[in-house]
């Protein structure tokens, strides 16, 4: 072997004399240390065949490494193996299980009100139709039930298999046991077979004509169908505003006053980079920012770029100091003497905690307030997105953003739709295709199909120092080669968890309260991590709790705290609003719209440049 990959020159010889040396984790010649090189390290590195041979294996696998997912069934299995007894109580469930469907069959045969013998999940909407109490179709609801749940019970509680590895095998098997849904089989549907017959089979014709419509859109790379209707600075991200600065990262949009007299300390907002910032400006009626402008105060938001392939290397210091920190410095020239209310929407939040450790250690900075919208500062209990977080998965994640520069959107909303198949993929192809009807699209739909693109480090970066290391909530995370600590905040902190969010689960959210030492209001909402923030006043289905907890107050574990504070009807908009005017100076005239002096001059209309990115 005379080259390897055109960097070391060795001989056999050589190569059988290198050994392991733990103190620097790389090949080292035993007893002969002239031999080591720095340059050695690259070996470390996966060659570019290695890593075009991942990506090319990354487009048949959706982006799952099949490494990652071989591993955790292999110790689900092997557990699972030497445990006789878990096998004989999974044997009997399932005995039990088929004894109880039998009964269930004799009856259901007989009797119409026969009782179920399984339930599905309350957020499982695939059989709310009344179809489904009906025979044969309960027997097929019952018999899929069933099955579901021994599936269930087989994943998990294997002593011995690591928590992520079980977690793997059991989302891994609901989403095969979920292509075998009778909901899936037009034939086993009755709502499916009820229009085939109303429509007398028309269903299946326009069915298939949606399917053709969507190749063609995936094809040619165009909006889903109805999405049109939402376009950004048309329908959604309408409220007047202007961008009064912008670098190769963001564009800073102001917004315009609604009201002759504003508060004096504006506030600035940082939205999650994976997607198009707008999600807190749709239709007038669903805007955040229209409701803050209304109610009286200044606006800014952050607009980040879609990166491309020369932005591969922007890493999540870049986002902090071109996104935050240069975002807080114009809104001071802007607006200037006056401290700042800032808010954080998702990873957003987490940049922004970030960047306020960092500023914590200086004698002065600019914040008055931070909001938390759904966002995390422990990852230790991250939601369903760490089952797509560990070392295997990430190495092949890396290779996959390698060959282009970036995680494309597509692969990114792939992953997301997984976590919730039920609603985001079969539910939709069912009424697409086989009931033959397109479900109205809404502005937030619309906007969670206009995601941006991720640069290769940054997105490495925040999965392996954030989701896989936890290094922000331990201490270790640094910005400018300092580590920062969450403990040296001490402005007034609100947070917002919500009810349904399988991307930030609000006990994860809560879990701030462990690591900032200083006031902190902490609301729960109803609906997820999108519907549970954009969540204006006027509708009677939503409901939150609120409680504050000061500054030297004892720690409260979420179960107690969501058992024991009252339940308050309505948009917790109102509460926050309120919360920011109790901490804000009295109202002055607004002030003008951009700064005096470059480069802070109005440059255009809001909603920018950047949103507009493909």
């Amino acid at each position: 072997m005379a080259d390897i990959a055109g960097r070391i020159e060795l001989s056999p010889n050589d190569l059988n004399a290198l050994a392991p040396d733990p103190d620097v984790g790389l090949l080292k010649a035993a007893g002969t240390p002239e031999l080591y090189k720095p340059e050695m390290a690259e070996l470390k590195k996966p060659y570019p065949f290695d890593r075009l041979l991942h990506a090319t294996m990354a487009r048949a696998t959706a982006g799952i490494s099949p490494i990652s997912v071989s591993m955790a069934f292999f110790d689900w299995a092997a557990h699972l193996a030497v445990y006789p007894s878990r096998r004989s109580e999974l044997a009997r469930c399932a005995a039990d299980k088929w004894l109880a469907y039998l009964a269930y069959l004799c009856q259901a045969a007989a009797d119409q009100e026969a009782v179920p013998v399984a339930e599905p999940e309350p957020r499982d909407r695939r059989f709310k139709h009344e179809g489904w109490s009906v025979w044969p179709f309960n027997a097929y609801q019952q018999a899929f039930l069933l099955g579901e749940q021994w599936w269930d019970e087989a994943t998990k509680g294997i002593h011995g298999v690591s928590r992520h590895h079980s977690n793997v095998v059991n989302f891994a098997v609901r989403q095969l046991v979920d292509t075998l849904s009778p909901s899936n089989v037009p034939w086993m549907n009755p709502e499916v077979m009820e229009t085939a017959r109303t429509h007398c089979g028309a269903n299946f014709v326009k069915g298939f004509g949606n399917f053709l419509e969507d190749m063609r859109l995936l094809a040619d790379g165009g909006l889903p169908p109805g999405n049109g209707d939402f376009r950004p600075g048309k329908e959604v991200a309408i409220t007047p505003g202007k961008v009064v600065y912008r670098n190769h990262l963001m564009e800073l949009i102001q917004y315009s006053p609604a009201t002759d007299k504003v508060y004096a300390e504006p506030v600035f907002i940082v939205p999650a980079w994976i997607m198009k910032y707008y999600t807190l400006d749709l239709t007038p009626q669903n805007s955040l920012v229209k409701y803050l402008v209304n109610k009286g105060h200044t606006v800014f938001m952050v607009s980040w770029r879609n990166p491309e392939a020369a932005d591969r290397d922007l890493g999540f210091e870049d986002y902090i100091k071109m996104g935050v920190l240069e975002g807080l410095s114009a809104v001071s020239h802007i607006v200037p003497n006056q401290k700042i209310h800032a808010v954080g929407y998702c990873l957003g939040g987490t940049l922004l905690m970030a960047a306020a450790a960092a500023l914590a250690k200086r004698p002065a900075h600019d914040l008055k307030s931070i909001t938390l919208f759904a966002a995390q500062v422990d990852f230790e209990e991250a939601g369903e997105l760490m089952l797509f977080t560990d070392d295997s998965q990430l190495a092949y994640t890396e290779d996959q953003m390698w060959e282009q520069g970036y995680l494309d959107k597509h692969q990114m909303a792939g992953a997301f739709s997984m976590l919730r198949s039920n609603d985001l993929i079969w539910s939709r192809l069912i009424h697409s295709y086989l009931i033959g009807e397109r479900r109205p699209p809404n502005d937030l739909m619309a906007w969670n199909s206009d995601a941006t693109r991720m640069p290769y480090r940054m997105h490495s970066e925040y999965l392996r120092k954030l989701y896989l290391n936890n290094e922000l909530s331990e201490g270790h995370f640094k910005v400018e080669g300092k580590a920062v600590a969450l403990r040296d905040i001490k402005v007034p902190i609100f947070a917002v968890g919500t009810i349904s969010d399988h991307v930030a689960p609000w006990t994860s959210v809560y879990m701030l309260n462990l690591y900032t030492d200083t006031d902190v209001t902490f609301v729960l909402t109803s609906g997820g991590h999108n519907a549970g923030i954009v969540n204006p006043p006027g509708n009677p289905k939503r409901h939150y709790q609120i409680a504050s907890k000061a500054e030297n107050a004892k720690y409260i574990h979420p179960s107690k705290w969501i058992e024991t504070v009252p339940r308050q009807e309505g948009s917790w908009w109102p509460a926050w609003q309120t919360w920011i005017n109790e901490l804000s100076g009295e109202q002055t005239t607004p002030p003008s719209m951009g700064g005096a002096a470059a480069p802070y001059f109005v440059l255009c209309d809001a909603p920018g440049t950047y949103v507009h990115q493909t």
